[in-house]
């Protein structure tokens, strides 16, 4: 399965946006990562076959996955974003149903990653 990010850009601190992660095949678990420069790979956001979502606690309230499954597609919807989101976000992907605050090695399929600035 390969997958590949976009939307990535430049924001000012308050602003949004929505990264889009395309996939060319099925799988059970969706997901976006990021990272920071310095900074580990961490959790943003997963969504399930189901539907099922989950996010880490400082995106809640702030960061929203959804899917168009007709399109094989996963979106995070970003708003009220803070310098401190500044990160490359990747999309990742799992054949199976990865727990609520899944670790990196939990997915077997990565994107490229997409940039993500907010100045101040």
């Amino acid at each position: 399965v390969q997958l590949q990010a976009s939307g990535g850009g430049l924001v000012q601190a308050g602003g949004s946006l929505r990264l889009s992660c395309a996939a060319s095949g099925r799988t059970t678990s969706r997901g976006w990562f990021r990272q920071a420069p310095g900074k580990e790979r961490e959790f943003v956001a997963r969504i399930t076959w189901t539907g099922s979502t989950s996010y880490a606690d400082s995106m809640k309230g702030r960061f929203t996955i959804s899917r168009d499954i007709t399109k094989n597609m996963v979106y995070l919807q970003m708003n009220s974003l803070e310098p401190e989101d500044t990160a490359v976000y990747y999309c990742a992907a799992a054949d199976r149903v990865v727990g609520r605050y899944p670790a990196f090695g939990d997915f077997a399929y990565w994107g490229q990653g997409t940039l993500v600035t907010v100045s101040s």
